[in-house]
């Protein structure tokens, strides 16, 4: 059953204020749901830029905010008994590969503690369905493409894909001791309006209007499956409505990492068609109508060379795969950036 069909619901959305939990509040909000928003509003990018989200959100009637840190466990506890969720969404995370070589003790605070908490949230008080974001990075040191949800990902490769692999199976164990349905979602490099400055098309667009050289690791020859933040808020809302349940086909003798005999489950969400970081930048300069100028620099430790999403599952069980072209997606981006920065 899609959420659309659903009575009204009262969800909880977890970095509320961030890129993705803002277009999936508002995505909500229109489909006649009741929000409560979480947000910490840290300041590892622009904290006006997540004000201004806010600002928008907050106009809403049925949304409500609280500024709060997900590793502040008393404060979960009583934010879960007193509201009394129906779906929980768990976008919150310390994120970015290259800054959990600075400072991991943000990416356990958060990602582990905050995500513990949460689940111990949603276990107490009988939540519905609890939704996270999981990352490609997972994937790790994984060369097969299209990554697919069956392969294992045993092999990180930045402490940041560790605590999304952990997530991964802490929400296991909970789905199996306690029977709380809870899906995970593998989304692929995520581009659009209100982005998250801290990421490469956002930086390379500030960078190009002023003249400035970018950096271009690898050469510029990674490859990455770019997704419109449109293709990846319509695959959370379906699958917030499709509800898993325990799977009697599942096999312990051969154990698939997608599913599970208890409520679980594991989707891809991404364009599956990936890009080379050189075409992305060509494709941006036309947006932009100017040239680039490009600092070539050799492949990150903690970097991936290619991502690819197998979104065959998604399509299957809740009938959507992500179809907006890059060129499209970059388009509406640089429209948002030229009038949110007046550049």
């Amino acid at each position: 059953m899609s959420i659309e069909q659903q009575n009204r619901n009262k969800i909880l959305v977890t970095g509320a204020a961030g890129f993705i939990g803002f277009h999936l509040t508002r995505r909500l909000l229109e489909l006649g749901n009741e929000v409560l928003g979480l947000d910490n509003l840290n300041d590892y990018y622009d904290v006006g830029l997540k004000e201004a989200r806010l600002h928008l959100l907050e106009t809403q009637p049925s949304f409500r905010f609280v500024r709060a840190s997900l590793a502040d466990r008393p404060m979960v506890e009583e934010l879960f008994a007193l509201e009394q969720f129906d779906l929980v969404v768990n976008l919150a995370a310390q994120a970015g590969v290259r800054y959990s070589l600075q400072n991991p003790h943000a990416y356990i605070d958060s990602n582990i503690v905050g995500f513990m908490n949460v689940l111990e949230g949603c276990r107490h008080n009988n939540v519905k369905h609890l939704v996270y974001a999981s990352s490609s990075s997972v994937y790790g040191a994984n060369t097969t493409t299209p990554f697919s949800e069956h392969h294992p990902v045993d092999h990180p490769i930045s402490l940041y894909a560790a605590t999304k692999k952990s997530n991964e199976l802490m929400a296991h164990t909970y789905a199996h001791l306690y029977s709380l349905p809870v899906t995970g979602l593998r989304l692929f490099t995520v581009y659009g309006p209100w982005g998250r400055p801290d990421m490469a098309y956002f930086s390379f667009t500030k960078a190009i209007l002023e003249g400035q050289p970018i950096d271009v690791f690898n050469h510029g020859r990674m490859q990455r499956d770019f997704t419109y933040i449109d293709d990846i808020v319509e695959g959370i809302v379906r699958v917030l409505g499709h509800i898993p349940q325990p799977d009697p086909a599942w096999n312990a003798a051969c154990p698939d990492p997608a599913g599970s005999n208890a409520p679980y489950r594991l989707y891809n969400i991404g364009n599956n068609r990936p890009v080379e970081l050189g075409r992305f930048i060509r494709t941006l300069e036309q947006c932009l109508g100017k040239k680039a100028r490009m600092n070539m620099l050799p492949l990150q430790p903690g970097e991936v060379l290619v991502t690819c999403a197998d979104v065959d599952d998604l399509m299957q069980d809740v009938g959507f795969r992500p179809s907006t072209s890059l060129e499209e997606g970059l388009r509406s981006f640089v429209r948002w950036y030229r009038e949110y920065y007046r550049s």
